[in-house]
């Protein structure tokens, strides 16, 4: 039998980033060591980030993107520190990745795990799942735009920010979220916007997403505004299946997805070049909590969940498997940090995922 290598570039990052990326590989170093030499990973550790910026200038090297195109897969942790702005270390780091690797879809499950506590009151709470798709390579994180700083006295600076969308761009992630929807049990895909408003690049949109709904006729769909879309996340999650939407409206809505699920600490994420043409990367929603680092407190279930994620895209769907299923058990057994209202660490809740992996593993 000849091993399956897998070569992950490794990006800690800042803050609380370092601590649950060292939990989820953790992880993965279990999964391979008891593969029995089925599959191996080859990590390689990139120390760029705030600290890497306050030292060198920027926030990761001249030729980093070009570095990381070599790698099967990109594990990253969280950025963002005081004394580094934050539009700074955004787009000198995890934009910069997703756009110079064209990592153009976004996807960010949203899961309600047994023995945390309700933050939502609803009759089926326990059978709630969906999943957001956000458009990651354009729309209103394009950095189209400028600042005037000239030729005005006083407060009368101008900037402008455009977003910009694509016929291509917007179908792209739209049939995307189509053929994942033909995935599920429930074939349904949910398509949000704020064309009443934004006259040109949303009306494209929906005119994208009416003409691309057509090939799918097996495909429920429906269209909502983003404004009506967050109260429907709270009154009727039942409806939801696969959300579609912006860069900046599918950020903010998956964000309270995961609140409404218990905390961003359980939310994990992949940043996806569909067609594998260049290296995905995969991250907990949650940022760098510079407020908690180093305590040893984090919650690392979105980071390991997020590596789930990666086995799936690299293959391995089986191991990503039995990792939700892990953490599934380990909060059903009550083993929560803080933030879920527990008191457990990040290493003990690890630890607990581990245990419950070997636990499958004897099973099976």
């Amino acid at each position: 039998m000849k091993t399956r290598n897998y070569r992950i570039a490794v990006i800690p990052g800042d803050g609380i980033g370092i601590e649950v990326v060292d939990a989820g590989l953790h992880v993965l170093d279990y999964l391979a060591n008891e593969s029995n030499g089925d599959f191996t990973f080859e990590t390689d550790f990139f120390p760029w980030g705030c600290e890497y910026y306050l030292e060198n200038g920027k926030m990761m090297d001249e030729d980093g993107v070009e570095k990381l195109s070599d790698y099967d897969a990109i594990y990253f942790g969280a950025v963002g520190f005081p004394g580094v702005p934050d539009h700074v270390s955004l787009w000198g780091l995890r934009l910069a990745i997703c756009q110079g690797l064209d990592q153009w879809a976004n996807i960010r499950p949203v899961e309600f795990l047994p023995g945390v506590p309700r933050r939502l009151n609803h009759p089926d709470v326990d059978n709630l799942n969906w999943i957001l798709v956000r458009e990651n390579s354009e729309g209103e994180y394009s950095g189209v735009g400028g600042r005037n700083f000239s030729g005005r006295e006083g407060s009368n600076e101008v900037a402008v920010q455009s977003a910009l969308f694509t016929e291509k761009g917007c179908e792209r992630i739209i049939r995307f979220a189509f053929d994942l929807a033909r995935t599920r049990k429930r074939k349904k895909v949910t398509s949000v916007t704020k064309s009443n408003a934004q006259q040109y690049g949303m009306v494209l949109w929906d005119e994208v997403f009416a003409r691309v709904s057509k090939e799918y006729p097996d495909v429920e769909t429906d269209q909502w505004l983003v404004d009506a879309m967050a109260a429907q996340f709270v009154l009727h999650p039942e409806e939801l299946e696969v959300v579609v939407a912006s860069n900046l409206f599918a950020d903010i809505l998956s964000d309270l997805g995961s609140a409404l699920a218990g905390s961003l600490g359980i939310a994990a994420s992949a940043n996806l070049n569909p067609v594998k043409r260049t290296p995905s990367m995969f991250e907990s929603v949650h940022g760098s909590a510079p407020d908690i680092a180093g305590k040893g407190i984090a919650n690392p279930i979105g980071t390991i969940g997020s590596a789930a994620l990666m086995l799936d895209h690299l293959g391995l769907s089986e191991e990503a498997s039995r990792i939700n299923q892990a953490i599934e058990e380990t909060t059903r057994q009550g083993i929560l940090t803080r933030d879920l209202g527990g008191t457990h660490n990040t290493a003990e809740i690890t630890d607990a995922i581990i245990k419950n992996l070997s636990k499958r593993k004897l099973e099976v």
